[in-house]
């Protein structure tokens, strides 16, 4: 309860009453209480003073911790800002990359559907060459074994041939036959004559023959026309008697 300052009760009447009146109006206690009130006023100002600048210390220091923190704040919000611009750049990359991917793949996914197609295709046409190299084979089996036949006929033929003309035939290269005729001159033994002749198809041809007798490409024209090999052969040997003949 807060104290009360009760002023005294002054008796107006017995004042005037007397001699000499006056009034003790006792200023050395409104004195001393208004020392004291300055001082309280003095005390409270400073203390509001202190209160105030520690206030204002302390919001400053607030104030630039809340500045410090928004710095702090804005900076991270820029570097998110960036690295939210750099990972909308890598992903418009990766997506550019998986499309380019895509692309890829469905372009390998053509290719390896076409070699597929190839593939089929070229072990179709393999079982056809197998079937046609089969075929071949039975066919070329046959035309062996006609060969053989056909050799076996002609042999006693060739071996007559060759006793009574004196001659001797065989193959040196592929369709080609080497003639060589023996014992041209009673007189010489060792008198020898030669010619190849082509015969990989109907029109037979002279290679070479040895030594050169100049009326073999009539005997060779005779040939075509008549196909008789065993009279070409004999005439052959007759003209190269005659031409040891003549130059003996």
């Amino acid at each position: 309860m807060p104290h009360v300052l009760r002023l005294p009760q002054i008796d107006l009447a017995s004042v005037l009453a007397e001699q000499n009146p006056h009034i003790e109006l006792r200023t050395h206690i409104y004195e001393n209480s208004t020392r004291n009130f300055l001082k309280a006023l003095i005390t409270y100002k400073n203390r509001a003073i202190a209160t105030i600048s520690d206030r204002r210390k302390h919001q400053s220091m607030e104030k630039k911790k809340v500045a410090e923190r928004i710095n702090l704040v804005e900076a991270e919000t820029n570097q998110c800002k960036l690295r939210e611009i750099e990972l909308v750049t890598d992903l418009e990359r990766e997506n550019e990359e998986r499309k380019d991917a895509e692309l890829s793949i469905s372009a390998f996914n053509r290719q390896l559907t076409s070699l597929r197609d190839n593939c089929l295709s070229i072990e179709t046409e393999i079982e056809q060459y197998h079937a046609i190299s089969d075929n071949l084979r039975r066919e070329k089996n046959k035309e062996q074994s006609l060969l053989h036949t056909h050799a076996s006929k002609v042999l006693p033929e060739l071996n007559f041939c060759e006793q009574h003309l004196s001659c001797v035939i065989e193959g040196v290269e592929r369709d080609h036959l080497l003639v060589r005729f023996a014992r041209l001159q009673a007189s010489d033994q060792n008198c020898e004559a030669s010619f190849v002749i082509d015969v990989s198809n109907k029109t037979y041809r002279i290679i070479t023959s040895s030594p050169h007798l100049p009326i073999l490409p009539i005997l060779v024209n005779a040939l075509n026309e008549t196909g008789d090999v065993y009279a070409f052969v004999r005439q052959v040997r007759d003209q190269y008697h005659e031409l040891f003949s003549v130059h003996t």
